[in-house]
């Protein structure tokens, strides 16, 4: 059947982690769906941005705006649109704790499928009220996290029938060997752990510097690679100040010639070039209750050896291999662990083999079509509730 739906989200060119989300996410969508595709992008806007810079079919979503919100619904009540895909991030939108999306659902008559990429164990006021509302009102509710599902029935008594997990997309390792990619990079000779991401305090990056002279005095070829521009919000605020101090540690630490930091945005291919081509993936993640790692899900989608903190996203993802779980702070353990991973090559593809396993799922075309059906599901589910039809549920997949 054909089927429009309507995403609300931050969205490219912005470089953001949701935007880039939200994009795969409609281009596997639209994939999977295939000549049923039919989407409308509603494009959230921060007061600094030009609409100019985004394609002239997309709505728009002035985040500070409050009568927008409203407005905006009752657009989407008058058009095609037969689901509504909001992906919600605290920060992203208006008003204490991003209240005013209330006022988008308030209006909205469409069906709801909400994608929470933030879920507390504990939600505290303000954002408790909002993540309940937000919760209580959408159809269904999709979560990247099998915790989080219980996160929300503990918070909120939500119905686990309502939520539905779906892994976080990735893409496919590069058709370019290996081989090929290292020496692009100048790797060739090199033991190689990576990070990627908008570059900010919550990286723990500071924590993993201070295991590299340990995991160098036992790898002396390694190399620790960052990747990535300073999260935008940060360069607002204190420029490059955050990027500076860490290219002093590293230098402190006498690490000049075993730190890259390659400042720059990462596109989709740089990011599977960088995690092909590695030997490590790191996620030292400080903040324990982080619910999604989109790094983290691209790194074990692609098979990549992965060393991450237990924070909760990756005590998820990785609970059938939880020696590569971490303590933070632990800089002995981390090293240890790492010079197991970069000097031993039996050890290495153990993991690598299990880590595939784990990522065979994650693949953006298989979450695609398991996104589609959903959508198809609650649009099927509304149209039998408008018509009196009883006993019909959401298919779990």
């Amino acid at each position: 059947m054909t089927l429009e739906i309507g995403y609300v989200s931050t969205y490219v060119p912005r470089k953001c982690g949701l935007a880039t989300y939200t994009h795969h996410l409609r281009q596997s969508v639209r994939r999977a769906a295939g000549p049923s595709a039919a989407d409308q992008v509603i494009a959230m806007l921060a007061p600094d941005e030009d609409v100019k810079n985004y394609n002239r079919s997309y709505w728009f979503l002035r985040r500070d705006e409050r009568r927008d919100y409203a407005r905006i619904a009752r657009r989407v009540n008058d058009s095609r649109i037969g689901v509504v895909s909001l992906q919600h991030e605290f920060g992203i939108f208006g008003g204490e704790a991003g209240s005013y999306i209330l006022d988008f659902i308030d209006a909205l008559d469409k069906p709801l499928v909400t994608t929470f990429h933030t879920v507390f164990q504990k939600p505290m006021s303000p954002y408790r009220e909002v993540q309940k509302e937000i919760a209580e009102r959408s159809d269904h509710i999709v979560v990247m996290n099998r915790q989080a599902i219980d996160y929300l029935v503990d918070a909120f008594g939500i119905s686990p029938s309502k939520i539905h997990y779906l892994p976080h997309g990735t893409p496919v390792r590069s058709v370019t060997p290996r081989a090929e990619l290292r020496k692009q990079f100048g790797w060739q000779d090199r033991a190689v752990i990576v990070t990627f991401g908008l570059l900010g305090p919550s990286k723990g990056i500071e924590f993993m510097l201070d295991a590299m002279p340990d995991i160098v005095r036992e790898v002396p070829n390694a190399l620790y690679v960052i990747a990535g521009q300073t999260h935008p919000e940060i360069v607002k605020r204190e420029g490059e100040a955050y990027r500076e101090s860490l290219m002093r540690r590293i230098h402190d630490l006498g690490l000049d010639h075993h730190v890259v930091m390659l400042n720059r945005y990462m596109s989709e291919s740089d990011i599977v070039d960088l995690i092909t081509a590695a030997d490590l993936y790191v996620t030292p993640y400080p903040n324990m209750e982080q619910i999604t790692s989109g790094t983290l899900a691209y790194a074990v989608g692609m098979g990549q050896v992965v060393l991450t903190t237990p924070y909760a996203y990756a005590r998820d993802l990785l609970k059938d291999v939880p020696e590569l779980l971490v303590p933070y702070g632990d800089t002995r353990a981390w090293a240890d662990r790492a010079v197991e991973v970069l000097t031993n090559r039996d050890v290495r593809a153990k993991y690598a083999e299990r880590i595939s396993a784990i990522g065979a799922d994650m693949t953006w075309p298989r979450v695609g079509e398991r996104h589609w059906q959903l959508f198809q599901d609650v649009a099927l589910r509304a149209r039998h509730r408008a018509s009196g039809v009883k006993g019909f549920a959401v298919i779990a997949h």
